[in-house]
C-alpha cells in the first residue's frame, strides 16, 4: 500500500515549538536548581540540555497530543507541558541504552557516557575515566526519569486529570524498563527467534513510542472505552512498525541521517526482527557467519558490508519491509474505524506514515 508523504505532522498546531518551549523553560529552572546545590553540577545541566533540546523528532508528545485532541480534548499549554514529560522518558531510555550498548555517538554527538569520560580525561582526575563516564550516564538517565515525573506534575493540570493519567504514565515507564532488560537478556542468551525479537521490540520501544502516549492523551481527555480500544489497535502495530524501521536503519541507514556509525546494531549484537529473520532463512554457512560476527565490536566497514549482503540475500530485508507495510496498514485500518475528531485523525494518519517511511 502506497501513501503520500505527510505534511509535517509534528509541526501542526505549532506542536514542536510549543514542546521545545516547555522543555526549555523547565530545564532553565532545573539549571538554577542544580547550580544552587554546587557549581560542579553545571556540566550535568548542560549535558541534559544538549541531549533533550539538541535533537529528537518529538514523536511521543505528538502522538499523545493528537490522541488527546482526537478524544475531544481542548488544546491548552498546560496539556502540552505535561506531554513534554515524555521527552524526558525518552532521554532516560536513550542515555541508558547507549551505555548498555557501549555506543560512541548519539545524533552525531558523543554519547553521554563518552562525554563524561572525555571530561574526566581532559581534567586529569584520578580513577578510571570510563568508569566515571558510565556512572555519570546512569545518574543522568535516572535524573531524566525523575524530571519526567516532576514536569508532568508541575504542568498545572487539575488533580482529576492527573489521577487519570498517572496509571498510564507508570505502566509505560515500567514497560520500557523491562523491555530494556529483555533486550540485554536476549543478547546474553543468544536467542535469535523472530518471536523473541518481536516481544523485545514491543516492550522496549513500540508501546512507549505510540500506544502509551496515545493512551496518555486519551486519559487526559477522559476518552471513552471505544476510543482507548481504537488507540491500542492503532498504536501497537504502528509502534512495532516504527521499531522495525529503526532496526533497518540500524543496519542499512546512512550515518549522516541516523547520527550513528553504519552497522552499529551489528557491532552491538542486536537480536532484532531483521537479524532473526536472516538467521531463520539463510543457509548454514550464512547463519554461521552472521552469528560469529554479530556483536563483534571490531567489525569493520567491509565486515558490515558483507553482513548487509547476507541479510539482503536471505530475504530478511524484504520480509521486514513487508512486515512494516502490513503493520502500518493494520494501524491505519484501526484508525479509520475509530470515531475521532477529523483534524486529529488526519494528524495520526500522517504521523503513522512519517514514523515508518523509508529513509530513501
Amino acid at each position: 500500500m502506497t501513501h503520500a508523504a505527510p505534511v509535517s505532522p509534528v509541526d501542526r498546531a505549532g506542536l514542536r515549538q510549543r514542546v521545545d518551549k516547555a522543555l526549555t523553560e523547565f530545564l532553565a529552572g532545573q539549571r538554577v536548581r542544580l547550580t544552587a546545590v554546587d557549581e560542579s553540577l553545571v556540566p550535568v545541566a548542560e549535558a541534559i540540555e544538549a541531549f533533550v533540546l539538541g535533537g529528537g523528532k518529538r514523536l511521543r508528545p505528538a502522538f499523545a497530543y493528537w490522541g488527546f485532541r482526537g478524544a475531544g480534548g481542548v488544546d491548552g499549554d498546560q496539556v502540552l507541558t505535561a506531554l513534554a514529560a515524555l521527552e524526558f522518558v525518552q532521554a532516560s531510555a536513550l542515555i541508558h541504552d547507549d551505555l548498555m550498548d557501549r555506543s560512541d555517538t548519539r545524533r552525531g554527538e558523543p554519547a553521554v557516557h563518552r562525554r563524561f569520560a572525555a571530561r574526566h580525561r581532559e581534567a586529569g582526575w584520578g580513577g578510571d575515566p570510563d568508569g566515571f563516564g558510565d556512572a555519570a550516564a546512569v545518574l543522568l538517565g535516572d535524573l531524566c526519569l525523575v524530571w519526567s515525573d516532576e514536569l508532568l506534575h508541575s504542568a498545572g493540570l487539575d488533580l482529576w486529570s492527573l489521577a487519570r493519567a498517572r496509571p498510564v504514565f507508570d505502566e509505560m515507564r515500567t514497560e520500557v524498563t523491562v523491555g530494556q532488560y529483555l533486550d540485554v537478556l536476549t543478547q546474553a542468551t543468544g536467542d535469535t527467534s523472530v518471536e523473541r525479537a518481536s516481544k523485545v521490540a514491543r516492550y522496549k520501544s513500540a508501546k512507549y513510542t505510540v500506544e502509551r502516549p496515545l493512551l496518555l492523551g486519551a486519559a487526559l481527555a477522559d476518552a471513552t472505552a471505544d476510543v482507548r480500544t481504537a488507540y491500542s489497535a492503532y498504536g501497537l502495530p504502528l509502534g512495532e512498525a516504527f521499531q522495525l524501521r529503526d532496526d533497518v536503519l540500524g543496519v542499512f541507514g546512512d550515518p549522516a541521517l541516523t547520527g550513528k556509525p553504519a552497522g552499529d546494531d551489528l557491532r552491538e549484537g542486536k537480536r532484532t526482527y531483521l537479524v532473526a529473520a536472516a538467521v531463520e532463512t539463510t543457509d548454514e554457512a550464512g547463519r554461521e557467519l552472521l552469528l560469529s560476527r554479530l556483536g563483534d565490536p571490531e567489525l569493520d566497514e567491509q565486515g558490515v558490508a558483507r553482513l548487509r549482503e547476507l541479510i539482503s540475500a536471505s530475504g530478511a530485508l524484504a520480509r521486514t519491509e513487508q512486515r512494516i507495510v502490513t503493520l502500518t496498514d493494520a494501524a491505519l485500518a484501526a484508525l479509520t474505524a475509530a470515531d475521532l475528531e477529523t483534524e486529529a485523525r488526519q494528524a495520526l494518519v500522517d504521523l503513522a506514515i512519517a514514523a515508518t517511511r523509508r529513509a530513501d
